[in-house]
């Protein structure tokens, strides 16, 4: 089992669920053996970025991206699946499609909440 630690913006994220639903999202991501990391099923996507390796938690209604350090589960973001938010992270889109999704005012809030 992995000792897990939360980003601002993930702490964020949790403090706006309901104890309930803040405990099932901990649970999916604490029950995570170095096996799940290995062999990847359905609830786990994994993808390099600038040298770094990132997971993709499915759990639920939210997605959590992970980095594995020294046997830390180090949780960057919480996002709500299906989300431009989500779509971002996990793309990385090129610049001009980015531009695009600039000026949808979602992006715009999506970034203001992780400054908070």
């Amino acid at each position: 089992m992995y000792q897990v630690t939360f980003s601002d913006q993930s702490m964020g994220e949790l403090n706006k669920l309901d104890t309930l639903s803040q405990m099932d999202l901990i649970e999916c991501i604490t029950q995570l053996t170095p096996n799940d990391l290995h062999d990847l099923d359905d609830r786990l996507g994994k993808f390099s970025r600038k040298g770094n390796t990132f997971y993709r938690l499915r759990a639920g209604e939210y997605r959590i991206y992970f980095e594995v350090k020294d046997d830390i589960l180090f949780s960057h973001v919480i996002l709500d699946k299906n989300s431009m938010a989500d779509f971002i992270f996990r793309t990385k889109l090129p610049f001009k499609e980015e531009q695009a999704i600039e000026q949808h005012q979602t992006f715009w809030k999506y970034l203001e909440s992780l400054m908070k």
